[in-house]
């Protein structure tokens, strides 16, 4: 009996694997036909987007709400900006790292203030 159930198994991992093969080939003619009515370019996201983003957001940008939020509270943390805009503290460091270097916020000590 052991066998039996082996060689069905058997079987049926065969078949998948087949499977698996023909749709990655199917897989890559679909994008050789997107490719060539994109006119040569292939559509790809940046890394690490999800999909169906393809532009960056409309609006203000992550800098300009930092901004904002040092404004109505001098002195404030990136780690409490990045509360109130409910992002993760890590990204808010990067940005506020970057409005100091271009001169759009200053820093003294742990916070922030506008200029």
């Amino acid at each position: 009996m052991p066998d039996a159930t082996d060689n069905a198994l058997g079987r049926a991992r065969k078949i998948l694997k087949d499977r698996l093969t023909e749709l990655d080939a199917e897989r890559r003619q679909v994008e050789r036909a997107l490719t060539e009515i994109s006119g040569g370019k292939a559509e790809r996201r940046g890394p690490g987007r999800p999909r169906g983003s393809r532009s960056r957001r409309r609006g203000s940008t992550r800098a300009d709400e930092a901004v904002g939020v040092v404004t109505s509270s001098p002195g404030i943390s990136a780690s409490e900006i990045a509360k109130k805009l409910k992002i993760a503290p890590n990204y808010m460091y990067r940005v506020m790292s970057d409005l100091v270097k271009e001169g759009r916020v200053r820093k003294s000590g742990r916070g922030y203030h506008p200029t």
